[in-house]
C-alpha cells in the first residue's frame, strides 16, 4: 500500500457520514507526518466534506 492509500485509509476511519472535521484532518496529517495540503487533496479525492473548519471557510 502506498503512502496516499495509507492516508486515505486513515481519513476513511475518522470520517463519518461523508464528512470530516478540520481538526480531524489536521490530526491525520500530524499522526502520519504528511502535509495538511496533501490530506486536503486526498479528502477531495474521496469526495468528503470538511466541516467545523477552524478558518470558517467551509
Amino acid at each position: 500500500m502506498n503512502s496516499d492509500e495509507k492516508v486515505k485509509e486513515k481519513i476513511r476511519e475518522v470520517s463519518k457520514n461523508g464528512k470530516i472535521s478540520c481538526r480531524a484532518a489536521h490530526k491525520v496529517a500530524r499522526e502520519l507526518n504528511v502535509p495538511v495540503r496533501k490530506v486536503g487533496k486526498l479528502i477531495n479525492q474521496l469526495n468528503l466534506k470538511i466541516v467545523a473548519c477552524e478558518l470558517g471557510c467551509f
